[in-house]
């Protein structure tokens, strides 16, 4: 079974930046075949994919994030990455990565990221 463990939230100033990480528990020839998303919930909102990156590292972005997010991946090392700059208070949510469409897993405990002053 597939297990996603992310890491590197934290609290950050407004204009900050963090990078996530995302490791993920298969092998590698199994990985490099999958297209992965990171996504996020904020309290009171539903899951949103933000960012997501095809097994050929095209990428897309939810248009609140484009420009100041950048999703890429190390195939060898089995891990989707989520590095984000500049920003805002409305980031504040808890990230989760999971594969996308047929590559979806079961969610893992995702990571809290606050931004705040």
């Amino acid at each position: 079974q597939v297990q996603l463990v992310e890491s590197g939230g934290g609290l950050v100033q407004p204009g900050g930046s963090l990078r996530l990480s995302c490791a993920v528990s298969v092998s590698g020839s199994i990985f490099s075949i999958y297209n992965m998303g990171w996504y996020r919930q904020a309290p009171g909102n539903q899951r949103e994919l933000v960012a997501s990156i095809t097994n050929s590292g095209s990428t897309n972005y939810a248009e609140s994030v484009k420009g100041r997010f950048t999703i890429s991946r190390d195939n060898a090392k089995n891990t989707v990455y989520l590095q984000m700059n500049s920003l805002k208070p409305e980031d504040t949510a808890l990230y989760y990565c999971n594969g996308l469409g047929t590559y979806a897993a079961s969610w893992g405990q995702g990571t809290q990221v606050t931004v705040s002053s």
